[in-house]
């Protein structure tokens, strides 16, 4: 029976697609064109190496690697959209289906200078759909446009599922350590600095408090352990939605992270986030 796709248009600047099922060529072509570019930006130099980020997925689907979830910015320069930077989120076959997470590579590149081909690791939780990515514990690998990018790329790809036995061991040792609550609170209250910086320095007031950062949107996230705590102030941080109040008093909801860029820096600013409060536990 097919499964079928989750599709979420996320603010004005990005489309993002995902499925339970690895996505087809049409499907990636319709939320994330600049996937399948003909050609480089015309402000692209000579030296710049050019292979449509397909060819590389291609590239990867032969070794295995599937893509699950598709994300591309939007550009408000006319014609530059079919260039724009975007993300597909990645599982290899040999690891097979471990609920209630999975490991995802995540491959990001554009085709007008905006950037190089990246590779991460990520973890995708199923109960929330939470797409993680990984710091520090994992490879981050940047290969610029120039010379044997596919192969390289798909070198990258394996380094990073090398990997996730690493990353695996941060996410159960995660789950075994239980937080007092002030410690989830100070958690939340660190999220919150980096999700709307640090007041000390002068930034407005957030619209919203560590506690709400901390409050648990379903069942499964309802625990003391550093994992869950990690799991709902994540998704409050990056799904936004909650209720607040802007600097001038007016009620409000915060917005979803919609950039690529922030999403992943604040993704992996919260992963460092939580293996620094693992690591202090111990």
């Amino acid at each position: 029976m097919h499964t079928p796709t989750l599709a979420t248009r996320f603010a004005n600047s990005t489309r993002v697609l995902r499925s339970e099922l690895p996505l087809s060529e049409e499907q990636m072509r319709h939320t994330a064109p600049s996937i399948f570019a003909a050609a480089k930006h015309a402000s692209r130099s000579e030296r710049y190496t050019y292979i449509p980020t397909i060819d590389v997925l291609r590239g990867l689907a032969r070794e295995g690697f599937e893509p699950f979830m598709v994300a591309q910015g939007l550009s408000r320069i006319e014609g530059k959209t079919e260039y724009t930077k975007h993300m597909i989120r990645l599982r290899h076959g040999r690891q097979g289906t471990v609920l209630p997470e999975a490991n995802e590579i995540i491959l990001i590149n554009s085709h007008d200078g905006a950037s190089s081909y990246q590779m991460l690791a990520g973890v995708f939780r199923f109960v929330c759909c939470n797409g993680l990515v990984v710091g520090q514990i994992a490879n981050d690998i940047r290969i610029p446009h120039k010379g044997n990018i596919q192969h390289e790329v798909i070198d990258a790809a394996f380094r990073v599922l090398d990997d996730f036995r690493s990353v695996d061991d941060s996410v159960q040792a995660m789950k075994a350590l239980p937080l007092q609550p002030e410690e989830q609170e100070a958690f939340a209250t660190a999220a919150l600095a980096l999700r709307y910086g640090d007041h000390a320095q002068g930034q407005p007031p957030a619209p919203v408090t560590a506690s709400q950062l901390n409050e648990p949107r379903r069942a499964e996230d309802i625990g003391p352990s550093l994992w869950s705590t990690f799991q709902r102030v994540h998704e409050n941080a990056l799904r936004g939605g909650l209720p607040g109040r802007t600097v001038q008093g007016r009620r409000m909801r915060t917005r979803e992270v919609a950039s690529i860029d922030r999403g992943v820096g604040l993704n992996r600013a919260l992963w460092v986030l939580a293996e620094e409060m693992r690591r202090l536990k111990h």
